[in-house]
């Protein structure tokens, strides 16, 4: 029994919830002027800025074809909504930074033709498949650090850890594009209910404890 207690009141305190499915925050770029957008995610427990930096071809921020409703690249996770997008044509050095530490960032790639990218942390394939432009394959190195593409690539990608910047180098195209989403910020506030049942698991777990040191006297 005391076991019991202190195994349920362990799960109620750290987290003995079945987790749901993931649901990605994708940004929405609002301003693009001289090879800089600015960009805000509207995560779970607050607002993240994101700021990309290294030119480009265009910047959707209102208006515009909606590349990414067509395909089914999205695989188990939602695709980014509307049509905002960074649009890359030269190759270079590229940084996205946040104005927070972020967890797990993810990118989605629309139209990687042939490009080599190379980013600077390791990734994880989502998913890919058929997008806007045709279908495509990552060729991806040993390091998962990065990848050529194989055709039309449109995929999403991610960096699994904690992160205030992913940057890459990419090579020349006709162009390519991308955005940015994350789960949510690295170490979020606990809402008031999550500190009520922090503090029940605790106090469960003192009762136990004294519960045994009783039995012991």
């Amino acid at each position: 029994m005391k076991s019991y207690i202190l195994t349920a009141a362990l799960a109620l305190t750290f987290g003995g919830s079945s987790a749901g499915a993931v649901t990605v925050a994708w940004a929405d770029w609002t301003s693009a002027s001289a090879g800089t957008a600015l960009a805000t995610i509207a995560a779970p427990s607050g607002a993240i800025g994101v700021t990309y930096t290294g030119g480009y071809s265009f910047v959707q921020t209102a208006g515009g074809t909606a590349y990414w409703n067509t395909g089914d690249y999205n695989g188990a996770i939602n695709k980014p909504p509307g049509i905002d997008i960074v649009a890359l044509s030269a190759g270079g050095a590229k940084l996205i930074t946040f104005d927070k530490a972020v967890k797990d960032p993810y990118l989605a790639l629309m139209s990687w033709n042939s490009n080599t990218v190379l980013f600077s942390a390791p990734f994880e394939l989502i998913s890919n498949g058929r997008g806007y432009w045709g279908t495509g394959t990552p060729v991806i190195n040993g390091t998962s650090t990065g990848f050529t593409g194989s055709g039309e690539v449109h995929a999403i990608i991610r960096f699994n850890g904690t992160f205030t910047a992913i940057g890459f180098t990419d090579t020349s195209e006709n162009w390519h594009g991308f955005t940015v989403g994350v789960e949510d910020v690295a170490n979020p506030v606990p809402e008031p209910a999550t500190w009520a049942l922090m503090i029940a698991g605790f106090g469960l777990v003192g009762v136990a404890m004294r519960r045994r040191a009783a039995l012991a006297a």
